[in-house]
């Protein structure tokens, strides 16, 4: 992989977002639709978390989320950002706030 500079590094909005609902992607086995609270915003995000975990593993749940990704449709459902996890072997684990912080808060 090639080095990230430091300046492209900053252009990375990480935020702290509150999981509000998570549905079945319609056309992927393997992709929830993501409903997450940024602050005071709504947006959806696709993640390939299906296989790794149930909905009442996210609903409610702090995550760290990428918030300035350019919107991209995934199997035809638009995706406004991406949900941090580590896959570690078989398991995947979500990145998230080592205590509960305000939604919206910027990730430093």
């Amino acid at each position: 992989m090639d080095p990230v500079t430091f300046a492209d590094f900053k252009k990375v909005e990480l935020r702290v977002a509150k999981v509000v609902s998570v549905e079945n992607h319609p056309n992927a086995d393997k992709l929830y639709v993501v409903k997450i609270d940024v602050g005071g915003v709504e947006k959806q995000i696709v993640a390939g978390l299906r296989p790794f975990m149930g909905p009442e593993r996210l609903v409610g749940k702090q995550v760290i989320v990428v918030n300035n990704m350019t919107p991209t449709p995934i199997r035809g459902v638009e995706s406004n950002g991406m949900l941090l996890a580590v896959q570690s072997g078989t398991e995947v684990n979500l990145v998230v706030p080592d205590k509960e912080s305000i939604v919206g808060s910027e990730v430093r």
